[in-house]
């Protein structure tokens, strides 16, 4: 299985932003890298009136885009009661063999390494205290007094990916 590691944070800490600038970073280290991402809301990428949502609007439960540069695969759930996906499902759906890192935010009840993205400015609680899956805190202030996780500056990212590429080094 590819490594995985998360980023968790409260909507708003700047996770997007934070795995934006570090994509980059991380990809000219020559690592090959994929993404989840939670949502807590209804997406659909895909245009009305184009050929694919046509057909997959027409009753498929799952359906791939394929061109040249890329492929989209839509999976449909249309049961109302369905809960929300599970981390290694989503997991599953990638093809493990063309990625050396899997970058995950969201599903941060999850028992996988994570680094804390945190803003005290907020005013949310942390995470860390009570995530022993926490293996780094990164924050656009000082880590708080007693914690003993690597303190990441969430105002230099490249320091953030050079712990990712250890941390994979290490894994």
């Amino acid at each position: 299985m590819t490594p995985v590691i998360g980023f968790a944070g409260y909507s708003g800490s700047g996770k997007t932003t934070l795995l934006e600038h570090l994509i980059p970073l991380l990809k000219a280290q020559g690592l090959r890298i994929g993404l989840v991402k939670h949502s807590h809301h209804s997406i659909d990428p895909d245009k009305p009136g184009k050929d694919s949502y046509r057909l997959r609007h027409a009753g498929c439960n799952q359906t791939l885009l394929a061109t040249k540069e890329r492929h989209m695969i839509y999976f449909e759930y249309p049961e109302p009661e369905r809960s929300e996906p599970q981390l290694d499902e989503c997991l599953l759906q990638l093809d493990h063999s063309q990625l050396d890192i899997i970058l995950v935010e969201g599903f941060r009840d999850q028992p996988i390494a994570k680094i804390e993205v945190h803003r005290p400015s907020y005013g949310k609680p942390l995470f860390y205290p009570n995530d022993h899956n926490i293996i780094a805190f990164a924050s656009d202030e000082t880590a708080p007094e007693g914690c003993t996780l690597p303190y990441l500056d969430l105002n230099t990212p490249q320091s953030i990916a050079d712990f990712i590429v250890d941390w994979l080094r290490n894994h």
